[in-house]
């Protein structure tokens, strides 16, 4: 089955402050950036910027299994927020979706599936701008998604992490090995390695 984004979700434009943002440390609401969203494609709640304001409307706040679109920029991937971030706006350009029709698909499939290719490509396609590329609202919600079983989805999402997971290992893997070699080859450079016989 296949589907468009806004058959099964709503995609709204984040909140457009007139002003740079007055960060407050007891300030009531929090603000979701770009420098929120990690490469994991996660949005990171610890650090977010706190402010006061007087008019919210409820449709503007973010809540937990919502994703967060980069519509600006080189990466036009999505976050998910798997934590509730309690009273939270997302912020201009970014774009909020939320999951209308949770029995057909998972917030963390379609989080997924918009950071594959075929959609990468879907989005470079309708990008407007030379300098600073731009995803429209409407060029999102007309993205076509393949939506398997729930049960499928799942089973996609799982083999994902999985396979995030191992890449990561191994990064960490390489770049430890490297760093051994590294120092193994310059004690062998300044003659601190003596057990082989020396020219």
């Amino acid at each position: 089955m296949k589907k468009k984004i806004k058959q099964f979700a709503a995609v709204q434009m984040g909140y457009s402050f007139r002003s740079r943002l007055e960060t407050m440390e007891n300030g009531g609401v929090a603000v979701i950036q770009m420098k929120d969203l990690s490469l994991e494609n996660t949005v990171v709640c610890s650090g977010l910027a706190k402010i006061d304001m007087d008019v919210l409307k409820d449709h503007h706040l973010v809540k937990k299994g919502d994703l967060v679109f980069r519509s600006r920029g080189q990466t036009t991937t999505a976050a998910i927020l798997l934590e509730d971030p309690g009273k939270a706006v997302v912020a201009a350009p970014l774009l909020r979706i939320r999951i209308t029709k949770p029995e057909l698909v998972l917030p963390e499939y379609l989080n997924w599936f918009i950071s594959q290719p075929e959609a990468q490509s879907f989005l470079t396609s309708r990008a407007k701008g030379t300098a600073q590329k731009m995803i429209s609202k409407q060029a999102l919600e007309d993205m076509d998604v393949f939506i398997p079983s729930i049960k499928k989805q799942k089973a996609i999402v799982e083999l994902a992490d999985l396979s995030g997971r191992e890449s990561m290992i191994l990064q960490t893997l390489a770049q430890k090995r490297d760093q051994y070699f590294s120092t193994v080859l310059m004690k062998l450079a300044k003659g601190e390695y003596n057990h082989e016989q020396s020219d």
